[in-house]
């Protein structure tokens, strides 16, 4: 859901002249600055690096309920699959920016009780290590999908059909917890071009922006 808001801003905004979307399945979406590549395996992405280089800025926005999942497997997804494509991303590209789609709740100790909080936590702590010019994580809470933008997770859907008719008071209630596809996807194009004082961004951070 927040890859089809941040993919639609990226293609709105005249200053970017192309967009490279690495995605499962093929979306659908068409423009004449994006390009759209089917991976087939997201835990080694290094055959595409001839395609990935050149690039200004990553928004890393894969994502997974940890409902139903062992531990291990959450992390193979959350931790094993972003790292992989980080690394190979500083490898090929040292000057862009990396922005990482993480939680509210994520937890930097990485010994809380809460299993997908720890591998959030464990996650943004070795992101934070890596060298690139600029990296951010964005910590997102309450997210009110725009322009017809669905999430593919069955219980999300169902939750969002129920709340979308107080989404909007909820919006303007708790700016510091809810935010739009769009003003996410707008607030990394801004912190690409213009960086931001902190590296771990909340929803009142998004939304300021």
């Amino acid at each position: 859901m927040v890859g089809q808001g941040v993919l639609r801003e990226c293609l709105l905004d005249p200053a970017v002249d192309s967009v490279l979307s690495i995605v499962r399945r093929p979306t659908g979406a068409e423009s004449p600055k994006l390009r759209e590549i089917v991976a087939t395996d997201f835990y080694n992405l290094s055959p595409l690096s001839p395609q990935l280089t050149g690039i200004d800025a990553c928004y890393y926005s894969i994502g997974v309920t940890s409902n139903g999942l062992s531990e291990h497997a959450y992390r193979r997804i959350s931790y094993d699959m972003t790292m992989e494509a980080a690394t190979l991303l500083l490898r090929l590209n040292p000057a862009m920016t990396f922005i990482y789609v993480s939680a509210l709740g994520a937890d930097p100790t990485e010994r809380g009780r809460i299993m997908w909080a720890r591998i959030r936590g464990a996650l943004e702590n070795a992101l934070l290590k890596l060298p690139f010019r600029q990296l951010f994580i964005f910590r997102l809470a309450i997210i009110q999908p725009l322009h017809g933008i669905t999430s593919r997770t069955r219980s999300y859907r169902i939750a969002y059909n129920i709340l979308a008719p107080v989404l909007p008071l909820i919006l303007r209630l708790l700016p510091k917890y809810a935010t739009t596809t769009e003003q996410i996807g707008k607030a990394m194009l801004a912190v690409t071009r213009n960086g931001y004082p902190t590296q771990i961004l909340q929803t009142r951070d998004i939304n300021s922006l």
